[in-house]
């Protein structure tokens, strides 16, 4: 097969008119040749950090709506499903992305779960990690997120450190905000990369004693605006991610959109695509081709090296999206789950209560960090209640492998004037969390989860509205566009009951996660994560 166009020779800074030949999947020879053809040809795009499961969709839908935007590969963590099923649910999103042509690059998840203070589905120790470690299938150790771990020497979290060097596979990082010595040790401990900057001088201390920064906009948390102007003097050791990407953004655009802001910003484009393209295979030694002779035939055919607009996409040398339609065929899979909670009474989302005021979470657009605040309590019947005027409104953490009391917690900035929206994917255990301005609404949107096992919701006066999300209760059975278009009316209702936030449910999502401070709410109850211990919510 042969392939006419501006080639796009990334290392040596250069494009020029030429011809590229694919055999047996890889490229056989590429020559300069005159013709009449202007769109370009580069090496495809890699997201160097996602949670597939954070799309709602499996491994095989996932990569349907991804070549479109000439995505070839990804670098991912599945540790949401490992969180629910452990080492089972690692298995099921690599044998299910197996079944379509595209470089899904699993790592062996290190936090499951990511702390003691919840309750989760699984637990992956060190010994799985080595056996994970020991599958050609999976090529590094996911995201650190005990970082607390690290610089106290934990010995659980230092031998599955140990492990990944073992196998010579690398060790990623996850340390927001993290400067000074305990960044040095962090780093010594051998972890090479952070995806959780959202300073520039942040980025830069981690540039500067030698790790990989990877620059991430996703649904809910981006850090494009705060890192890019690190990417001109910094791009050999910088990467692009989404970390979480939700279906109806992945509708819309991938990793191609952050080449196109960042050439928007006057960036050398061959700095850009080598960020896009070329880091992240190296780091991770990916099977993902660069656009050489005896390579892999990865590559993806651009109408500008402005816009990015993906043309044609090639996996191992075969066209797997054409011109505006995904040539990957859907896949069957079966469903598999944990989910073991009974419905919930309106009295259990009760807290009795005669303090004058409360710690609220501050939640912050765009950003997974959150603020403590203390407020006014709002006490009725004894019973502290949403405060819709001052937008305090009551959350709850629902236990889904047990029955056990809900936790309950404030928190301000969701804005819903009506209500309540719910979800089971809560990161990282996958609890049931809630957020609404009455008891009663509540009780009805986790209720609507636990029937379906599983899913997102919302319950406005008028209207109920759920995505049911059979697979581990956090991902569809569905297509990615239907999935897409469901999840994008689900937004709308959100915002329709008052929400402000551009991704309430990314946003909701993320009020569980412990190791990202500052407040947070478990099952077992309000955390502080600047501390890392359990604090209360009414103030003496």
């Amino acid at each position: 097969m042969t392939l006419q166009g501006q080639i796009v020779d990334i290392p040596n800074k250069r494009i020029f008119k030429g011809e590229i030949t694919f055999e047996n999947g890889k490229i056989k020879s590429i020559t300069e040749k005159q013709h009449e053809v202007n769109h370009y040809i580069l090496p495809g795009f890699v997201d160097a950090h996602i949670h597939i499961e954070s799309s709602m969709l499996v491994p095989s839908e996932f990569a349907r709506l991804a070549v479109k935007h000439g995505t070839v590969a990804t670098v991912s963590d599945p540790h949401e499903i490992a969180n629910v099923l452990g080492v089972e649910g690692v298995d099921f999103m690599i044998e299910n992305g197996k079944k379509v042509p595209f470089k899904f690059n699993f790592g062996a998840p290190s936090c499951v779960p990511a702390t003691s203070f919840e309750s989760a589905g699984a637990i992956i120790d060190s010994h799985a990690v080595n056996q994970l470690l020991q599958n050609k299938d999976i090529k590094y150790l996911t995201e650190m997120m005990n970082y607390p771990g690290v610089l106290f020497d934990d010995e659980e979290v230092m031998e599955k450190i140990a492990w990944a060097k073992h196998y010579n596979k690398p060790v990623d990082g996850h340390a927001p905000g993290l400067r000074g010595d305990d960044l040095t040790k962090y780093i010594n401990a051998g972890i090479s990369t952070d995806h959780e900057c959202f300073t520039y001088e942040e980025g830069l201390e981690k540039l500067q004693k030698g790790m990989k920064v990877i620059i991430r906009e996703g649904s809910a948390a981006k850090n494009f605006e705060a890192l890019i102007d690190l990417l001109p003097e910094y791009f050999e050791n910088m990467m692009f991610c989404s970390d979480d990407k939700h279906p109806d953004d992945l509708l819309l655009n991938h990793i191609n959109k952050l080449c196109a802001r960042a050439v928007a910003k006057n960036i050398d484009v061959f700095k850009v695509l080598q960020v896009a393209c070329i880091n992240p295979v190296k780091h991770y030694n990916l099977d993902v081709g660069l656009l050489k002779v005896g390579d892999f035939a990865d590559c993806i055919v651009v109408e500008d090296l402005i816009d990015f607009k993906t043309l044609q996409t090639y996996i191992n040398g075969e066209l797997v999206f054409n011109h505006g339609r995904s040539l990957i065929k859907p896949v069957k899979f079966n469903l598999l789950n944990n989910f073991n909670t009974d419905k919930k009474e309106v009295f259990d989302f009760r807290f009795q209560s005669s303090t004058n005021q409360i710690r609220v979470i501050e939640a912050l657009e765009g950003q997974l960090v959150t603020n403590e605040i203390v407020a006014n309590s709002l006490i009725v019947d004894g019973n502290l209640v949403s405060n819709i005027d001052k937008d305090i409104l009551k959350m709850t953490v629902v236990n889904r492998y047990q029955n056990q009391k809900p936790a309950i917690a404030f928190i301000k900035n969701f804005g819903l004037k009506e209500g309540a929206i719910a979800s089971s994917v809560g990161h990282d255990s996958h609890n049931i969390i809630a957020v609404g301005v009455s008891d009663e609404a509540i009780c009805k949107a986790v209720n609507l989860i636990i029937e379906s096992k599983g899913g997102i919701c919302a319950v406005s006066n008028s209207e109920e509205k759920i995505i049911p999300l059979p697979v581990a209760g956090i991902i569809s059975d569905q297509d990615g566009e239907s999935v897409g278009k469901m999840y994008a009316e689900l937004d709308a209702l959100a915002k329709q009951m008052g929400s402000n936030l551009h991704a309430p449910y990314m946003t909701l999502s993320f009020m569980a996660l412990l190791v990202i401070p500052s407040l947070k709410l478990s099952d077992k109850g309000l955390f502080n994560g600047s501390i890392f211990q359990f604090t209360s919510l009414e103030v003496h």
